[in-house]
């Protein structure tokens, strides 16, 4: 019963995703129609819009709305690194070749180049790992379980090819890439997809776009979880019986009114 509310309350939403079983993707926990990409975080206790993962170095969720801040977050500490590296390893020589006078601070010098080389390989590696999402437009969540559409499982499902999913979290203007200001495209709710014939790499590319699903950006989900009685898609099954009911007599009042204009 719950799934055919739900399957109501959603046919008119720019989702095209749904579970393995082909249901619905809904939120128990915070009582909502999940849009496409969107999943709850257990730590954050909240459904976060394309969510990519929880990150316990920033305490926060990475998701539509920092996802470009959280790449760049990771470049500046690449140079940040890179940067200390090098200011350090003359010193670093000297150490070797006992150039360098024999004080406390051969010590101090020996640590920072060996901290800033390890945080320099793990950086690169995460960064490289989530240049190559941005590349094929994946979250790490859909990297490790495809998203799951009518036709079935497709991990390339939103890919609409390098320079489009790079604009996609970037923006447009190139200016303001490097730049710590919000500039992604798109809403968070509705993301353009494609139909994927054969190779991914040489096939043509369908965007999808449905007039009638479109999610103005005024519209706003419930922050918090609603009760039984404040949540229309738990209400009883008499008020759809009624809804169901007025729906057919207003149907059925229209014909009418149409067959009289027709004899006229």
């Amino acid at each position: 019963m719950q799934q055919e509310i739900l399957k109501r309350a959603a046919k008119d939403l720019p989702i095209y995703t749904m579970t393995a079983t082909k249901a619905v993707r809904y939120c128990d926990r915070c009582q909502l129609v999940k849009p496409d990409r969107c999943h709850h975080c257990s730590a954050c206790d909240v459904c976060v819009l394309k969510m990519d993962h929880h990150c316990p170095w920033v305490n926060n969720c990475v998701g539509f709305s920092n996802y470009k801040f959280f790449l760049l977050f990771l470049m500046y500490s690449l140079l940040y690194c890179l940067f200390i590296a090098a200011t350090v390893l003359q010193y670093f020589i000297k150490f070797w070749t006992n150039e360098l006078p024999d004080t406390r601070a051969k010590f101090h010098v020996l640590f920072l180049f060996f901290v800033a080389a390890m945080f320099f390989i793990s950086v690169l590696s995460l960064f490289s790992y989530h240049c190559w999402l941005v590349g094929k437009n994946r979250s790490t969540i859909e990297a490790f379980r495809a998203p799951s559409f009518r036709n079935g499982p497709d991990k390339d499902g939103f890919s609409l090819g390098f320079r489009r999913n790079l604009r996609e979290v970037f923006g447009d203007e190139k200016k303001f890439w490097l730049l710590p200001v919000f500039t992604s495209l798109g809403d968070g709710c509705s993301f353009p997809t494609r139909l994927v014939l054969g190779d991914t790499d040489q096939n043509a590319i369908i965007v999808q776009t449905d007039s009638t699903k479109h999610v103005g950006p005024s519209q706003t989900f419930p922050t918090r979880p609603l009760s039984e009685s404040q949540n229309r898609l738990l209400g009883s099954e008499s008020q759809w019986a009624d809804s169901a009911h007025g729906e057919d007599q207003t149907e059925k009042g229209g014909e009418s009114h149409v067959a009289v204009l027709i004899e006229s």
